[in-house]
């Protein structure tokens, strides 16, 4: 898990090579304009979701995970927290392969981490987070999904 500013999100560039592939799209585009919806660069390999979602209380968040795809989450218009659990303290849990996810529910983030819009969070596989905890009633935000 990884929490900074946009300003610095070509320091992780060599973390994995689509990531510079996010960067210039993200130069490229007014991402916070773009309509709703997934939107490809590369495929299955890597493409944003751009959406909004209603902002969630902690004890209404619920830790999510991925094994193929990487997550950076923008929000540009207000504070989001999320929850936090590393891959090692995880139970056992579904995995809905189509998808790509597993839910946990009913089991709490073992911390938390709020963003500022001007920031972004990257997930790794395995690395469980709950989204999407605010107390704006809607948060717009950029999903990025990339193939690890």
């Amino acid at each position: 898990m990884i929490i900074d500013t946009l300003d610095h999100l070509e320091k992780y560039f060599s973390l994995n090579p689509l990531f510079r592939d996010v960067i210039d799209f993200i130069h490229s585009n007014d991402v916070e304009r773009m309509p709703l919806g997934k939107h490809l660069i590369k495929g299955d390999d890597l493409f944003v979701n751009i959406a909004k979602f209603k902002g969630k209380a902690k004890a209404e968040a619920v830790l999510e995970s991925h094994r193929r795809m990487i997550d950076i989450a923008i929000c540009f218009n207000a504070d989001e927290t999320f929850g936090y659990t590393p891959a090692i303290a995880l139970p056992e849990a579904e995995y809905h392969s189509e998808d790509d996810f597993s839910i946990y529910p009913g089991i709490p983030a073992q911390t938390y981490l709020s963003a500022r819009p001007g920031m972004f969070t990257i997930f790794f596989p395995n690395e469980g987070h709950a989204p999407c905890i605010s107390q704006e009633s809607d948060l717009h935000k950029a999903i990025f999904k990339i193939k690890a």
